[in-house]
């Protein structure tokens, strides 16, 4: 039996507080037992070192030699699992919703060689160099993995400690910022956390993969991945490898863009995870999830999953022992089993010009572009509507009175929106036919629009709070108080404190207005009786 071992040398980075989780080696021996020694991000226990383990060695890739780079996905094991709209710090306030920190999953990013030596047991030296982080910059740690893997495996040398404390001197990642990161000796030069221009490399973007490519053999169904992505339909993707599977399911998620795809996904999913009966019983529906898989077995024990992407395909010998063809995306052949019947029609112009564009040799970038560009104008026309129905659910701000406390949002009534669509529906901005109604009863009942909605509900009584105390600051509080009894007055420091201590810190508000509460909460203890105003003053 083959065992896998994790490197004492597993570094830790506080990179982002902390983004980037740990730095691991991972060996792949016969004979060899478990063992885990880690000093990383508090939260990672012996399993979720265990699954990280078993997620860096490619399950099907038993044969090819050389280097492989992949990603996956893991939820974090034990404690309580939290929201994927729970705050988690300045950066989530200011970054855009599909970079956001996760905090109940991790991302790994994976750089696994493969060379035939005759010293080891198995015949093959195999080993992986994993970035675990929170982040889900997949472009930017790939790269970093570029630098670092060749440089450890060719040379042996113990650089990772090294790396780690450049790492761990960068600086955190803030939106709208220009970051120099340097490492080995080549600077990162990280342009608004959107645009990557390293030396000598240039990345044209931190996350963004190269859509036309994953897309370019399933261009007809375009239209078809979008909707099942909208919907959080279960999707299961069956690739050779590890790189095709965590690319696809990548692509797709990236799809909804800016949208936030809130279900669950897996861009690398293996026999070995902890939700494996979970995902292969017949006795419940499937999930809310895409999950990237390449070994076999699951051509069997997901067959009952209501869509599956076939990438490539898996061969398997007469003596029952699994060979994978492997093959450049180009050359994959894909296939889509479902009975899904889209809402929407084919943009038949969009597939001619892209398959114009093969012709003429356009640059795969350009045909990104075009491909990205599309999705992006989809979604928006499919998303308008909604926001410009749940913006008139927000009071008007003569509404909002200093000493009440703020309106509730109206409730969001499905037919009521229904009815905006005839005049201000996505025909208004996008050229498509069919049943864009249908499509929106369908998405009502999806993890994405309970996730869109909880997230717009937040932001706009987040703004009602923070309008509220402008309307405080603006207000004459002293003349307020002239006749207002002792116990009125303790309870307006009492809101105006909670307000400033639990709640300002999430707030859309200016400094100057944390200011002016303070000093209004100064004010109105300075008027209190003075056993009054000890109590207050000391809580």
């Amino acid at each position: 039996t083959s065992h896998m071992e994790a490197d004492p040398s597993l570094c830790r980075s506080a990179w982002e507080t902390p983004g980037l989780s740990c730095l691991s080696l991972v060996s792949f021996a016969v004979g060899v037992s478990l063992r885990l020694q880690v000093d990383g991000e508090r939260g990672n226990t012996d399993s979720s070192i265990s699954f990280i383990c078993y997620l860096s060695f490619p399950d099907s890739y038993s044969g090819g030699l050389g280097d492989t780079q992949f990603s996956f996905r893991l939820r974090q094991s034990g404690g309580q699992r939290a929201t994927h709209y729970e705050d988690d710090g300045e950066y989530n306030r200011e970054a855009p919703l599909t970079l956001q920190r996760e905090a109940a999953h991790y991302f790994g990013y994976v750089y696994f060689r493969q060379v035939k030596d005759s010293s080891m047991k198995r015949g093959y030296f195999q080993k992986s160099l994993v970035l675990v982080s929170r982040l889900p910059y997949v472009n930017l740690f790939q790269s970093l993995l570029q630098l670092i893997a060749p440089e450890y495996f060719d040379k042996l040398e113990p650089c990772l400690e090294a790396v780690c404390n450049e790492i761990d001197q960068w600086p955190p990642p803030v939106p709208g910022q220009t970051l120099n990161l340097p490492v080995m000796g080549v600077v990162i030069q990280v342009c608004n956390l959107v645009n990557l221009l390293p030396a000598p490399l240039v990345l044209p973007s931190i996350h963004e993969l190269d859509l036309f490519r994953c897309f370019q053999p399933v261009l007809i169904h375009i239209q078809m991945l979008w909707e099942l992505m909208l919907l959080g339909e279960p999707i299961v993707v069956m690739a050779p490898s590890p790189t095709v599977s965590s690319e696809m399911v990548l692509a797709l998620t990236s799809c909804l863009a800016p949208l936030k795809y809130c279900c669950d996904y897996r861009p690398y999913f293996t026999i070995h995870d902890s939700e494996f009966k979970e995902y292969t019983t017949r006795t419940q529906a499937p999930p809310n999830i895409v999950v990237g898989v390449t070994n076999p077995f699951f051509i069997k024990t997901l067959q009952h999953w209501p869509h599956i992407l076939r990438v490539g395909e898996l061969r398997m010998s007469g003596k029952g022992d699994t060979k994978v063809l492997l093959c450049c995306w180009a050359l994959l052949q894909m296939r889509i089993y479902t009975s899904y019947k889209t809402f929407l029609h084919k943009d038949k112009t969009l597939i001619k010009r892209l398959l114009k564009g093969i012709q003429r040799k356009r640059p795969s970038e350009v045909q990104s572009a075009l491909l990205r560009r599309h999705l992006l104008e989809l979604t928006q026309s499919f998303i308008i509507p909604l926001e410009h129905y749940i913006a008139s659910l927000m009071p008007l701000q003569r509404a909002i009175t200093p000493w009440k406390n703020p309106p509730q949002i109206r409730p969001f009534r499905q037919e009521d929106f229904m009815k905006t669509l005839e005049h201000a529906g996505p025909q208004l901005t996008c050229v498509l036919k069919g049943d864009w109604l249908g499509l929106y009863r369908r998405f009502f009942k999806s993890p994405n629009f309970d996730g869109w909605y909880r997230q717009r509900h937040k932001e706009m009584t987040q703004k009602l709070e923070a309008l509220h105390l402008e309307a405080i600051c603006d207000a004459n509080i002293v003349a307020w108080m002239k006749d207002k009894s002792e116990v009125e007055i303790v309870d307006l420091v009492l809101k105006l404190r909670e307000k400033l201590v639990a709640r300002c810190q999430h707030l859309p508000v200016k400094e100057e207005t944390l200011q002016r509460v303070a000093l209004y909460i100064d004010t109105v203890i300075g008027s209190l009786p003075e056993d009054l105003q000890a109590v207050l003053r000391h809580p």
